[in-house]
């Protein structure tokens, strides 16, 4: 038997917020299409009140902010890019082409063949988020991919320069910053100075991931993800400090991110809601991790494994 100490939102308000997204995504998308540039601008400035004379950076603005970040930080870079490089590497390698003749003049077969171009989506906030630059980029490039386009957005003005070091260090060839669903309508539809590309790929918001479901059939895209979410199972011995702040290490993530508690001890899951009350005091993510928590979290008391 399962009780709820604590639930999450209901299903009919999150189907709601589900519906507006979408309309939201649908209108953006048709005015980018309509209006190009000039619309994503306009997008920009609201969301981001970032509006330079390009979005697309310069090889000395490039140069300028990859120098701001640490040679320790370039090193850690280069280290995980070779990693994920290497892997891609045995990855592609595992591809073969095939070709058999199965009748007299009959030939049949498949090519494994990289696409044209690729736009890379890497999520902003608080944080730079260098490993959505090492996934995408570095694996587009060693798949062979001839143009990879690159959009992140602004943080109080101006990009984390350790996410632009990932992306200049991962090869991209065009490098934006523009966040959102303007940025991938940019990539996905094309601008005046942003030609449009053949696949989308990368992490984003709830408004991210739909714009890359409506524009699916456009474009390729990688998959749909959901937001961010986490399920501890524990029993009497886990330690409940260590329970909340796995819980809100994830909900820091997104404010849709669910963080969801199963246990068997109803000592833990009483003990659960002060806890991450006091954490949420001291975590710097706060305003997002106790909205998630507050709309998403759960606590789930059982009566056997």
């Amino acid at each position: 038997m399962a009780v709820y100490l604590k639930r999450r939102i209901a299903q009919e308000i999150t189907d709601e917020l589900d519906r507006k997204v979408r309309q939201t995504v649908e209108a953006i998308l048709e005015d980018v299409k309509k209006r190009g540039e000039r619309a994503v601008r306009e997008l920009s400035e609201k969301y981001d009140k970032w509006s330079p004379p390009s979005f697309k950076l310069s090889r000395a603005e490039l140069d300028a902010i990859v120098a701001k970040v640490s040679p320790k930080t370039i090193s850690d870079i280069q280290f995980a890019q070779s990693q994920i490089r290497r892997f891609a590497e045995h990855q592609r390698a595992a591809l073969k082409d095939v070709e058999v003749e199965t009748l007299p003049g009959v030939r049949l077969g498949h090519k494994n063949i990289p696409v044209e171009s690729v736009g890379c989506y890497v999520p902003g906030g608080r944080y730079p988020m260098v490993a959505s630059a090492h996934m995408s980029i570095v694996t587009a490039r060693t798949a062979g991919v001839s143009r990879i386009v690159a959009c992140t957005p602004p943080n109080q003005g101006a990009p984390h320069p350790e996410t632009i070091a990932a992306m200049v260090l991962g090869g991209a060839d065009e490098i934006c910053v523009l966040g959102g669903i303007q940025a991938i309508a940019a990539m996905g539809l094309g601008t005046e100075t942003i030609k449009p590309v053949d696949m989308l790929c990368g992490p984003g918001n709830a408004y991210v991931a739909e714009a890359k479901r409506q524009l699916y059939g456009r474009v390729g895209i990688d998959l749909l993800a959901g937001p961010t979410e986490i399920l501890v199972i524990a029993d009497d011995s886990a330690d409940v400090e260590m329970i909340a702040t796995d819980l809100l290490g994830q909900a820091e993530h997104g404010p849709t991110s669910p963080a969801i508690l199963i246990s068997t001890s109803r000592k833990i899951a009483e003990a659960l809601p002060a806890e991450i009350a006091s954490q949420l005091t001291r975590l710097p993510t706060a305003d997002v991790a106790g909205v998630a928590w507050r709309d998403y979290g759960e606590i789930i008391l059982v009566d056997s494994r």
